[in-house]
């Protein structure tokens, strides 16, 4: 019979009427017949499918809206699952056919129930034979003592499910055994219903209500499609292998499943089968995980290159925040105006203009070489460096792919083909207490499974292994995932969000590699690493999670590595209470607080990230805060670029600090340890900012999310629990070389819209060959320095006021520094203090200007104004000036070079040269600066690894990373205060 003989249409309604054993005939007539019974999956296939009393939907539990891909392969796999728990016999390629169908011939069936061949349940199992089966009509079968099966057995419901009840406590004494369609209640003597210490039992759409499920290894259990309620929950001991498949585990007092103690060396013969299926499940999908999705803008870019387009440009940003780019206005203080001081420095309008113009005539002396020079000079390519480009890096990292992450990391490789243990597929966990919990060197395996509406989804801690992939972990009243006692393990490609604590919780040496997730919209935080904590935290989108989206703290110690953290309602990375970690080539952007946040003992190392376009400042270091800040891109934030606070040691070395709305770095002391603000969170001096952030709101939700959070850790008895595994304070200090001085060297500091470095601090500051340039207000302001700052071979160039501003009071050393065409003053200082061997030319104002002095030393500088005085010295100054080299600015310019008040007599000046224009009408002099050429004279140490500050670096990034850590939390800081 040919198939063109009739309409396509037609045949398929003619087929639609066969049974399911005359299909399979008819595949096997010929291609265009297997085509056309193929075809027939959305109707016939279907319709078989969903006709078995014993098979459920295939997407059941955690998505039966959503068709499989094919009805046909669901109804084959219910088929085969059948028979699979018959294979125990030896396998000869000559003999296995025969075998499996003279086990199929010597079969029987036996009938339970009333008016059956036996009434209970017992009496069928005393008389059964090997692989006989037992069928159990609709009824309620209780029995007062345990059941023991002898010989593999396969025990059936007949009707729909629930139909069949037994109240019995069956302990399984042979090799193999299968339960279908059957409801298990505990009986009066037992909560355990099921249990095997060395067979397979395969059990197949079985409800358990109110009961549990014991396996004890080398015993293993295949349980598909099963229903764990009111309850119910299986516990594996020591298994080598079990697979629960399409489970649903709903209202759990404890664990819906427990899996506990190393997979037993001893296996049985279905390890070999259950391994074949848990290999045949697909390892790697589609690299977004299952589950809600963000808003629109919360979507990540698609894959394509290293390199992903920002998402942002300035525009959008300044529309976003209301104004423009540089928030002129929304300062702290503005003492450092130059149109406030003396006659001298006040130019209108005009004399500013005519100032403009002379820079472009031959006397001016040219600096074009100095040490930094090649920030500021376009490259081979014509493009401009950062530190000159007026606009912001348009480019960022993008997070690799879970392949790209597994073929650089051969552990997390062997992690993710790893089989071994309790491996769940496609199950759904809700409203109870927990999901999974690994004690005591277990291991598990969660693939595509759905958790939500629990306490907490996996608990794995005793050393235990866990391989999540692909799961979703949602609505969990407290973390969605903990990891305690050197618990490891892959977690990739997971969608953990709208949890009431953090996603996920590391701590007590736990050391998982977290790969590849989509962690956002918690309640609390995104990732917590806190008691020794360790692990590697790669690649993931961390977002709109409402405290930090990692948070480091007493004493953990990650790597947080290639993560794109964004739009958080607080900080973006938070380090604090001894914290430390490895933070490199992360994405930090959007986010609500400070990009990175580090206070209270936090010491990590900080690398190559992209701090932007942050709601408030890019990187604060608070008091106490230590770290290496190297070679990051912190630009386009609200607030300050880098704000650093009182009693902190932070090292800040090749930084990128560019187009920040306030200052680029500011070092503001606040020192009052009871000051609220500091110990909550809030940064000290923001009353003035204008709005942007409110002091009252952010305290008062801190406090009110601390006495939430202590509350729900006290419930979990994790509180303090992890204190007595903290290393010694003096084993940690003896392992690292004490830092005594703040450090910021090798920064490009520009396009910032306050001063470039702004100081107002009681603590030492170092400033190493930093470029300050173009930015609004000064390129360095130190309004209180009681400690010595030192400003050492820094370039300030083009600053939108003066160079260099020093306040009263204030102790400060300029050396080495080149000091251009900024359009106030070159150097205005009224501290005490040294100014030697600087080069100040073509600023607009005064070159150096010194008042109201107690101890100066000005020596061997090289000066040229534009206009005005080049040293002038005002009012009372008790110091000595001697050595300088004073360059007339402009033959017009009438001020004298070497100015000195009247009166002044506590001040030296000595063997200072001054150079003229020749009146004669000859040509202007050929000026240069040499012997040495234009300062700063080394270049510039910018974007060169942490191993190239020798002499600087008290902490290499090998010690910082495998040194002990500090024990305890100070008496100050509360636990609550902090998730």
């Amino acid at each position: 019979m040919e198939v063109g003989s009739l309409p396509v249409e037609l045949w398929r309604v003619i087929l639609a009427y066969l049974p399911l054993p005359d299909l399979g005939r008819c595949c096997q007539v010929c291609r265009a017949w297997r085509e056309l019974i193929f075809s027939l999956d959305n109707t016939r296939w279907r319709q078989l499918c969903l006709g078995c009393p014993e098979c459920r939907h295939p997407n059941w539990p955690s998505q039966p809206h959503l068709e499989p891909p094919s009805w046909r392969e669901a109804l084959k796999q219910h088929a085969l699952a059948t028979r699979t728990w018959t294979r125990n016999g030896q396998e000869l390629q000559s003999s296995a056919c025969l075998l499996f169908f003279r086990r199929r011939k010597d079969r029987r069936v036996w009938h339970v129930g009333p008016g059956c061949e036996f009434e209970t349940l017992r009496g069928a199992l005393g008389v059964v034979g090997p692989y006989d089966r037992v069928v159990l009509h609709p009824g309620v079968y209780e029995e007062q003592a345990e059941v023991a099966l002898k010989v593999p057995v396969e025990l059936v419901g007949v009707g729909r499910l629930g139909e069949v009840a037994l109240l019995v406590c069956i302990e399984q004494q042979c090799p193999t055994a299968r339960l279908c369609n059957l409801v298990f209640m505990p009986p009066w003597f037992s909560t355990v219903v099921y249990k095997t210490s060395w067979g397979h039992v395969q059990l197949d759409n079985c409800n358990f209500e109110g009961a549990q499920l014991q396996i004890r290894g080398p015993g293993t259990c295949q349980a598909r499609f099963c229903s764990f309620s009111q309850g119910s929950s299986a516990h594996l001991l020591g298994v080598v292998l079990s697979l629960l498949d399409s489970c649903d585990f709903s209202g759990s007092d404890t664990a819906s499943v427990t899996v506990e103690g190393p997979p037993a060396s001893e296996r049985n013969w279905a390890c070999k089968h259950l391994a074949a299926l848990a290999r045949s499940f697909p390892s790697q999908s589609s690299s977004t995980p299952r589950g809600h999705e963000g808003s629109s803008n919360d979507k990540p870019d698609p894959p394509g290159g290293n390199l992903q387009k920002e998402n942002i440009s300035m525009e959008d940003w300044k529309r976003r925040t209301g104004g423009d780019a540089v928030c002129r206005g929304t300062v702290i203080e503005d003492p450092w105006s130059d149109g406030e001081h003396s006659d001298g420095e006040e130019e209108d309008q005009e004399g500013t203009n005519t100032n403009k113009k002379l820079f472009t005539l031959d006397y001016k002396i040219l600096y074009d070489h100095h040490g930094l020079s090649h920030l500021l000079k376009p490259r081979a390519d014509g493009s401009l460096p950062l530190a000159s480009s007026p606009n912001p890096p348009s480019v960022t990292p993008e997070p690799l792919t879970l392949q790209q992450e597994l073929d650089r990391d051969p552990e997390a490789q062997m992690l993710a083909s790893s089989i071994l243990g309790c491996i769940l597929r496609r199950c759904l966990f809700r409203d109870g207490k927990g999901g999974v919990h690994l004690s005591n060197y277990g291991q598990a395996r969660l693939e595509e499974n759905l958790f939500r509406s629990l306490n907490y989804a996996v608990r794995c801690i005793q050393h235990s292994t866990i391989v999540m992939l692909r799961n979703e972990v949602c609505e969990c009243r407290a973390s969605g995932v903990f990891l305690r006692l050197s618990a490891q393990g892959l977690i990739a490609e997971n969608n953990i969000h709208s949890n009431g604590e953090a996603g996920l919780d590391i701590r007590k040496g736990a050391n998982p590699i977290i790969l590849c997730n989509k962690i956002h919209s918690g309640l609390r935080s995104g990732v917590v690493v806190l008691g020794n904590g360790k692990g590697s935290v790669r690649s993931n989108l961390i977002y709109n999670n409402k405290e930090a989206g990692v948070y480091i703290l007493f004493s953990g110690n990650p790597v947080v590595s290639g993560n794109c953290i964004f739009q958080g309602q607080a900080a973006g990375i938070a380090i604090n209470e001894n914290g430390r970690g490895l933070i490199t080539e992360n994405v930090i952007r959007e986010n609500q607080w400070g990009g990175v946040d580090i206070r209270r003992g936090g010491d990590p190392i900080l690398k190559n990230n992209y701090i932007c376009y942050g709601y408030s400042d890019g990187v604060v270091v608070g008091e106490r805060g230590r770290g290496l800040i190297e070679g990051n891109h912190v630009y386009c934030n609200k607030g300050c670029g880098v704000w650093v606070m009182s009693s902190s040691l932070p090292q800040l070395l090749g930084n990128y600090i560019i187009h920040n709305c306030m200052y680029g770095l500011a070092v503001f002391c606040r020192k009052d340890p009871d000051n609220i603000e500091a110990r909550e969170g809030n940064w000290p001096g923001q009353e003035g900012m204008g709005g942007d952030v409110a002091n009252g709101e952010r305290r008062g939700v801190v406090e009110g999310e601390a006495r939430e959070g202590q509350e729900n850790f006290n419930e979990e008895g994790e509180l303090f629990a992890w204190e007595s595994d903290l290393d010694s304070e003096d084993e940690r200090h003896s392992a690292r070389r004490s830092i005594s001085v703040a450090l910021m060297e090798g920064n490009c500091v520009s396009y910032n819209g306050a001063v470039g470095l702004y100081v107002k601090s009681s603590e030492a500051l170092n400033v190493f060959a930093n470029l300050m340039n173009r930015n609004c207000g000064p390129g360095v302001a130190v309004l209180q320095s009681t400690q010595l700052t030192r400003l050492v071979t820094n370039c300030i160039v083009e600053n939108g006021r003066g160079g260099v501003t020093v306040e009263k009071d204030c102790r400060v050393e300029l050396r080495g520094n080149g000091i251009y065409e900024n359009s106030g003053h070159g150097v205005r200082f009224s501290g005490s203090g040294q100014i030697v061997e600087n080069d100040v030319v073509s600023n607009c104002g005064y070159g150096i200007q010194v008042s109201a002095s107690t101890d100066i030393k000005v020596v061997r500088n090289r000066v040229q104004p534009a206009q005005g005085c080049g040293i002038a010295l005002l009012g009372p100054v008790k110091g000595v000036v001697h050595d300088n080299i004073l360059f007339q600015g402009h033959p017009e310019n009438k001020k004298p070079l070497l100015h000195t008040d009247a009166g002044n007599e506590t001040c030296v000046l000595r063997n200072n040269s001054i150079l003229r224009f020749n009146n004669s009408g000859a040509s202007s002099p050929q000026w240069v600066l040499e012997n040495p050429p234009p300062r700063p004279l080394a270049s510039s140490p910018t974007g060169l690894s942490s191993s190239q500050y020798p002499s600087r670096l008290g902490i290499s990034m090998t010690t910082r990373v495998g040194a002990a850590v500090e024990s305890g939390c100070h008496s100050g800081s509360m636990f609550c205060s902090i998730l």
